[in-house]
């Protein structure tokens, strides 16, 4: 929590605050006192950890392919970091694997840094929790590779200890005997100390149990699950998913609550992103009209964006979406999805409209059952 203000009534806070951001005291003999433009005072229990209700993915920082990384951008994504971390953001997702070609592992070199350069307090830089994930590579196939996988992605953070440390995907589905050795290697780097919690990425219900079952065997705690979960990707699986999570004690991540973009209200059938993300978007944007219908409405009966409101539809379903985030701007947008909640009504309102769009986003290949 960045700020001491009990939440008992969040709304009057924010009502004081002026279109400047700065929040007056007519009787007080001081001017003004500037707060920080969002404050999430509420902060959600993961495993050991306790993390702020949206984290925020770093999918995109280092990724030329998909999104369009120059090494020119990291001065606004370190603004970005510190916009995150002074507003009480403190989960930040990445992966090894995050970075193409020469610039693989850069997301997590840029959050290391990022990290060790922030000049704000020293209890908010020792708060943020990395949750890094370690890819199923083919030729990692003993425990102790994926020690070392983690030993790697601690130094290129130069980071002591690694928040929690995910198998990025399942092996199950095309080779078995490696998930055994990743898993091995899951309870190491827990036992070594090198991760203060574990979690999974891409796990379907069947595994997820099987996965907790074994880990708890061994006194390893499974703290977290990502699923692709939004508006676009609730299916039965997903559901499923969430279900087992409640009942084990398992935090589920949502990732990809924007839906790659398609969610964010800015592209329309004639209007489309460059690059892979187009040729997708163009088979499934057609439709989501009813969707994006109620979307708006609700967006505009709050005075909230539609991916605001898209964003806390996954915190309202009791998960911690992680939307990925390279402006400003978008950083701004996305912390305004903090500190509301969907109405009761309105969630359904935006699952009938969900179910009613004949579209759906395509399933990660990664995934499980």
């Amino acid at each position: 929590m960045v700020m001491g203000f009990s939440n008992s009534n969040p709304a009057a806070c924010i009502s004081c605050l002026s279109a400047s951001n700065q929040f007056s005291l007519p009787t007080s003999p001081f001017k003004s006192l500037k707060f920080p433009l969002f404050w999430p005072w509420e902060k959600v229990k993961m495993g050991p950890l306790t993390v702020s209700p949206m984290g925020f993915g770093t999918w995109a920082w280092g990724n030329q392919l998909l999104w369009g990384y120059q090494q020119s951008m990291d001065s606004e994504l370190q603004q970005v970091f510190n916009l995150a971390v002074e507003n009480g953001i403190n989960l930040f997702d990445t992966a090894d694997s995050y970075g193409t070609g020469r610039l693989n592992g850069q997301s997590e070199k840029l959050l290391g840094k990022f990290i060790r350069e922030f000049r704000g307090e020293k209890r908010i830089q020792d708060e943020i929790v990395i949750a890094t994930k370690f890819a199923a590579y083919p030729w990692r196939l003993t425990p102790g590779q994926f020690v070392q996988a983690c030993r790697a992605s601690r130094d290129r953070m130069q980071i002591e200890q690694i928040g929690i440390g995910q198998l990025h995907w399942s092996t199950a589905n095309y080779a078995p005997p490696q998930e055994l050795a990743l898993w091995g290697g899951l309870v190491a780097m827990y036992e070594k100390g090198l991760v203060k919690a574990v979690g999974v990425s891409n796990y379907g219900p069947k595994q997820l149990v099987k996965i907790y079952d074994y880990l708890k065997a061994r006194g390893v705690p499974l703290c977290s699950a990502q699923v692709q979960f939004s508006l676009l990707s609730m299916g039965e699986d997903q559901m499923e998913i969430k279900n087992i999570c409640n009942s084990l004690g398992i935090r589920m991540i949502s990732y990809s609550p924007l839906g790659l973009g398609m969610l964010t209200g800015k592209y329309t059938p004639s209007r489309l992103p460059r690059g892979p993300r187009g040729l997708l978007f163009k088979q499934i944007l057609p439709g989501l009209e009813p969707l994006l219908v109620s979307l708006r409405e609700i967006a505009k009966k709050r005075s909230k964006t539609i991916p605001q409101v898209a964003i806390n539809w996954c915190i309202s379903k009791g998960t911690i979406p992680i939307p990925g985030v390279k402006t400003m701007k978008q950083a701004e947008e996305n912390l305004g999805a903090l500190g509301w909640h969907l109405s009761s009504n309105e969630l359904l309102q935006l699952d009938y409209a969900a179910q009613e769009s004949p579209q759906r986003m395509i399933q990660n290949i990664f995934q499980t059952k």
